[in-house]
């Protein structure tokens, strides 16, 4: 027969306690004098005890889970902030619901009910779109709700980002350094946050360096490799010269550039150098390797696992809290003096070779 699991009321009795008391004293809500606590204590271990967390929790309003709302589950970006955010939440008592939005503000308003309904204590948001005002009506104010990479605009709750402008701009300031003047940029979709503070970087750069932003070599769109294969022909083929060099608003663009480059019979950094943002796993294995604004992605998840449970404490986290890039030197940017030398090469040796005919 299935042996009965032992109860609170069965500590209760081989202490000489009452339930509520067991109950409270294991919750750490209740300080007990030390030959009673003793009591519980070995009464726990002699039934071998172990206490519900569930039901601990429950008692207490709480339900020891918190809840991440993220756009994708199989972007590597999304995946890696998820694992740290997991991996903080289980170290501080906590489990981690993961929700997949697709970027749909009703999946998103539905992750919120989860909060009101007490399913998950609290909730870590990510989005990938910009907001048409329901989450921002929907979250502002909240001391359980903490906006992570991207922004909300005008929602007045606990914010944490990188320095996408600061980033974007090193990153264009080393393709002027390496002797670029017409640049391109690549970015994201116009009106999303992080998209609009890396093109201020970039532009910032470009003006500290007394160079023209052409609006002919900007291009907002997706965060994603077709993007960034669609805007690469565009720029290729269009009027007045190419330009020697792009700065991307994301590896995922990126990976489209090099594609369109490839179709085209042309090579980086040799034909066009690139810069990017984000340092995906990926970066590094490309060819060439990809230079590249790292984000501190794991950094950014159990920081907003941390925030987010000093909250539920009752601190008071208020504001935007910014953590810092770095730029990842690699193999996709030549300075020009380089590719104006290999190509006197090239036209040399064609040349010659000609010559020999």
């Amino acid at each position: 027969m299935r042996r009965r699991q032992t109860t609170i009321r069965d500590v209760a009795r081989a202490a000489g306690v009452s339930p509520a008391t067991v109950s409270r004293y294991l919750n750490k809500v209740l300080t007990l004098p030390s030959d009673t606590a003793e009591q519980i204590e070995r009464a726990c271990e002699s039934l071998a005890y172990r206490p519900n967390r569930l039901a601990q929790r429950l008692s207490i309003g709480s339900s020891g889970l918190i809840g991440l709302a993220t756009p994708e589950i199989a972007n590597p970006f999304f995946a890696s902030l998820a694992a740290a955010a997991e991996s903080e939440a289980r170290l501080l008592g906590y489990s981690l619901l993961i929700t997949s939005t697709n970027g749909d503000p009703d999946i998103e308003s539905a992750n919120i009910d989860r909060l009101d309904a007490r399913d998950v204590d609290g909730l870590i948001v990510l989005t990938n779109r910009p907001d048409d005002g329901r989450i921002c009506r929907r979250i502002t104010g909240r001391r359980d709700v903490v906006l992570l990479d991207e922004d909300v605009p005008d929602a007045d709750v606990a914010r944490i980002f990188v320095e996408n402008e600061q980033g974007a701009h090193q990153a264009t300031r080393f393709l002027i350094e390496a002797g670029h003047r017409r640049i391109a940029h690549v970015g994201g979709p116009r009106d999303l946050f992080s998209a609009k503070e890396r093109y201020r970087g970039f532009a910032s750069a470009m003006q500290e360096a007394g160079l023209p932003v052409d609006p002919s070599l900007v291009r907002f769109g997706e965060y994603h490799r077709d993007w960034g294969l669609e805007a690469i022909r565009s720029l290729v083929a269009g009027v007045g010269p190419t330009p020697t060099a792009i700065f991307t608003g994301s590896d995922y663009i990126a990976l489209g550039v090099l594609r369109g480059l490839h179709e085209m019979g042309l090579q980086a950094p040799h034909d066009l150098s690139i810069a990017s943002f984000d340092d995906m796993p990926f970066a590094e294995l490309l060819h060439p390797p990809l230079t590249t604004v790292r984000q501190p992605i794991e950094d950014l998840g159990r920081l907003g696992v941390s925030t987010l449970l000093a909250q539920l404490r009752g601190e008071q986290v208020r504001g935007v809290a910014r953590l810092p890039t770095e730029l990842i030197l690699r193999g996709s940017v030549a300075r020009v003096a380089l590719r104006r030398r290999r190509r006197e090469n090239i036209s040399q040796r064609n040349a010659s070779e000609g010559g020999r005919l």
